[in-house]
């Protein structure tokens, strides 16, 4: 009997921290997937009206400066990153982004190579700050029966990883009482109300705290965290431009598993004067959820879901650390660099996530689809990247990769890319493990830690490093994505710049004036292509580039395709006409210390193109993907540090990267 209890423990404990590990599921009582969730759980948000408003300067700079920054952080009040031992808090997540040093959960310190330009913490709405409530008992909730074995969880003497099993058990079940508890009246929901109040109110202080126009900027912001009934990812990242006037609390799972409701209250506050947009996030671990060409109901996408939700969702978030959601190798197969960073699990299990409908590219071409058919475009977005940290502090670089789950991941053992230890494999399980597998004669720990990454940024042109200009980049989808690097990209599409290569300040001038950025249409203008200049820049502080591509997507009588085309070469290398693709320029990776081949990849590449293939009656997107030369991945990093091989199924080698949004192409009617 004790070892059926111990064993039932055991399932229970590796299948919570499973789903904390892979940012949350649909924790209250599932409801029916194909009816909307239109009764809440919790009253509705109060909105809270306050006077005054924030005034951007005037423009400055109409060519506009890049400015990187993370949309997407955890802190103390996201009850699960408060489970994995995160007690930094947002003001400590905005001196991290500010360049200071914090420290991470199990201790060591962690710190940005350069500063950002902006942040975004994005604490989940559902249980905001109820955790770190349950964990100090000073607080009423603490009292209640349910959460005493949470008691001072993060004390400083807790705050390791031999004591994972005990923090494990201890949340466990956390969720699902206290949802039970608040249907069945036992615990009054209005002290998790004033709690979450209380928390959104402290994170608006902190982001105005550190918000210093001209060099530093913050968003009030959060995220609405529900999924469908199969675990299919639904998150979404809610960015409010001011923090003059704004909700008493933010809208969450509780109000509406459905994000339909979630963009009706957007549009309702709105009209309130409420400026936000949301940003759907890790994408791929949807389930073919995310980009359905049917609504909630099941009923076909038409006008008015489309042009709410492109409303709402200008923005999707194309790659984090739990991987890149640009596309997949069964979407395109014909795409030698579809397969980066792939993280093939849905949210909160090791099941497997259905591709079609998770990915970027192919929502991009659905869009086309719809919009052959007559239906307003649900996937005009632009793109961007983000952390996704539950640290408070964004793992950029590979050479020096934390992870995001605190305690749960901070060494190479927990995270698969290291041997474990002969006493290694209690401790594993107790981070929600799946299993230990035995791979080139050593063991390893094996679930999903090993598919993450150490991304990403997102990239904006702006005028000036305020709220203003930033959100209006973000609105206008002026952004790009980076999967860690600050690399930079740019597109423009017009018909008067045959002659123009972006290479001074008068040409780029002229590629806004003539022509339409990224994130924007291009109407037809007769028969003619139109010409895409596109331009990108390495990080000065990771490697060269190797190569500038451009994707095309495109309909044809309501079917869609896509075409991936190398524009510019590295190293004196031209593009084939008939492959469209540039040579190798031979850049390599010494694995015996990640030394990197000097003297290859370019600083700089541009090209002024026109589509070789273009059909003036066909609808089209345009995006570029600039590729660094190969570099060591991180799980490879922590190999070679510990003494040990690198772990022979993981690719030991990535080749970093940079999107710009897209450009559509509108042909002519008639």
């Amino acid at each position: 009997m004790l070892r059926e209890t111990q064993n039932n423990t055991r399932q229970r404990t590796r299948a919570l921290l499973l789903g904390l590990a892979f940012t949350l599921s649909a924790c209250s009582p599932a409801a029916n997937q194909g009816e909307p969730d239109t009764t809440p759980r919790f009253s509705a948000p109060a909105l809270q009206i306050d006077s005054g408003t924030i005034i951007g300067e005037p423009n400055k700079n109409a060519l506009r400066n890049a400015y990187f920054g993370d949309l997407h952080v955890h802190t103390d009040y996201s009850f699960d990153a408060y489970a994995f031992g995160t007690v930094a808090t947002p003001y400590d997540a905005y001196r991290y982004a500010k360049g200071d040093a914090i420290a991470h959960p199990a201790g060591f310190q962690v710190q940005l190579r350069q500063p950002l330009d902006f942040y975004a913490v994005t604490d989940h709405a559902m249980f905001l700050g109820a955790v770190k409530a349950a964990a100090d008992t000073s607080t009423r909730f603490s009292e209640e029966p349910h959460v005493q074995s949470l008691h001072d969880l993060n004390a400083p003497e807790n705050l390791n990883t031999g004591s994972l099993q005990a923090r494990v058990e201890a949340f466990t079940g956390f969720l699902p009482d206290t949802l039970n508890r608040i249907t069945s009246g036992e615990t009054d929901q209005r002290i998790l109300d004033d709690i979450a109040k209380n928390a959104w109110a402290d994170t608006i202080a902190a982001a105005n705290t550190h918000y210093q126009p001209g060099e530093f900027t913050t968003f009030a912001a959060y995220e609405y965290t529900s999924s469908t009934d199969q675990r299919g990812n639904l998150h979404r990242n809610v960015i409010f431009r001011d923090t003059d006037k704004l909700p008493v609390m933010p809208f969450s799972r509780f109000h509406s598993q459905n994000p339909e409701g979630l963009w009706d209250w957007m549009d309702t506050i709105r009209a309130q004067g409420i400026e936000a947009l949301a940003v759907p996030h890790n994408s791929n671990g949807s389930n073919g959820a995310m980009f359905m060409m049917v609504d909630w109901a099941g009923q076909p996408i038409d006008n008015a879901y489309a042009q709410q939700r492109i409303r709402n969702e200008p923005l999707v978030e194309l790659t984090q650390v739990k991987g890149t959601s640009e596309t997949h190798p069964l979407l395109s197969p014909e795409d030698e660099w579809a397969n980066f960073e792939i993280m093939p699990f849905r949210v909160a299990t090791t099941l497997y996530s259905e591709p079609k409908g998770s990915y970027a590219r192919d929502a991009l071409r659905s869009g086309l689809t719809l919009q052959d058919n007559g239906i307003a475009n649900a996937y005009q977005f632009g793109f961007v990247g983000a952390s996704d940290t539950h640290t408070g502090a964004a793992s950029l670089d590979e050479d020096n990769y934390f992870s995001k789950v605190g305690l749960l991941d901070s060494n190479g053992g927990l995270r698969g890319s290291e041997p474990l230890s002969a006493g290694d494999a209690e401790l594993v399980t107790a981070a929600g493990r799946v299993q230990v597998k035995d791979i080139g004669g050593a063991k390893y720990a094996s679930g999903a830690y090993e598919s993450w990454g150490a991304s990403g940024l997102t990239g904006v042109w702006a005028e000036e490093n305020t709220r203003e200009a930033i959100y209006n980049a973000f609105r206008r989808k002026e952004t790009f994505a980076t999967s860690g690097p600050r690399m930079k990209v740019r597109l423009f599409a017009g018909y008067g710049l045959s002659d123009n290569n972006l290479a001074n300040a008068d040409e780029l001038s002229a590629a806004y004036a003539a022509g339409v950025s990224m994130g924007s249409e291009i109407q037809a203008k007769g028969d003619s292509a139109p010409i895409l200049l596109a331009w990108a820049a390495q990080d000065p502080n990771s490697a060269a580039l190797q190569r500038l591509q451009i994707i095309k997507g495109w309909s044809v009588d309501g079917k869609s395709f896509e075409q991936v085309y190398d524009v510019a070469c590295s190293d004196g290398g031209s593009v084939d006409p008939v492959t469209h693709r540039c040579p190798d320029n031979g850049a390599s990776v010494d694995l015996s210390n990640c030394a990197i081949s000097e003297n290859l990849g370019a600083g700089e590449l541009k090209a002024n193109w026109t589509d070789p293939d273009f059909n003036e009656e066909q609808r089209a997107f345009y995006y570029v993907r600039a590729l660094e030369n190969p570099t060591c991945r991180w799980s490879t990093w922590d190999a070679l540090r510990a003494g040990a091989t690198p772990r022979e199924d993981l690719q030991t080698t990535i080749q970093e990267r940079v999107w710009s949004s897209p450009i559509w192409y509108v042909p002519n009617q008639g």
